[in-house]
């Protein structure tokens, strides 16, 4: 294996945990803005892992996934920062 093979599973490992934990803030957030962070985060590093699945395979198709979840991450959090802005945060 070499080292830029290595270095790419442990990149894949890290954002996988990394990933994990977003998850669990998306689901305790006690408020709708800490929500919308972890979203947010969500779709970062899904488009990290499709990138760093596309060069460890040499598939140039999953950097079109990494554009379109990119897209529809940036969609849907300007979506719900709009809906903050206008119904104000639940207290």
């Amino acid at each position: 294996m070499t080292p830029f093979a290595f270095g790419l599973e442990v990149l894949l490992v890290v954002l996988s945990i990394s990933l994990l934990i977003c998850f669990v803030r998306l689901y305790l957030g006690p408020d709708v803005p800490d929500r919308t962070v972890a979203f947010d985060l969500i779709t970062t590093h899904a488009v990290g892992i499709f990138a760093l699945f596309a060069l460890r395979s040499n598939r140039l198709v999953l950097l079109d996934g990494a554009i379109v979840i990119s897209v529809l991450g940036f969609l849907s959090t300007v979506m719900l920062a709009r809906f903050i802005e206008r119904k104000g945060p639940a207290e």
